[in-house]
């Protein structure tokens, strides 16, 4: 997979959750840069991305996400 296929596919997921059709997502975007991101919003997000993409996150990546940059390298990693 293709780092602008998962940018793609996660900006639906986000603008999902989110309720925000003009997000967009950018490597230094985080929870404090997005309304609604809270610690359950998160854990949905997270699930929904699961899903979607197929993958599963260990406890040791979702400590590793500190941005949606971060994120989008540890979901390329998994393919």
């Amino acid at each position: 997979m293709e780092r602008i296929e998962v940018i793609n596919r996660l900006t639906v997921i986000f603008r999902k959750i989110f309720m925000d059709d003009s997000l967009v997502l950018t490597d230094d975007l985080t929870a404090n840069d997005v309304d609604r991101w809270d610690s359950l919003s998160h854990m949905i997000l997270i699930a929904e991305i699961e899903k979607d993409l197929s993958i599963k996150f260990k406890l040791k990546d979702l400590n590793k996400m500190r941005n949606v940059g971060a994120m989008i390298d540890i979901i390329l990693s998994k393919f």
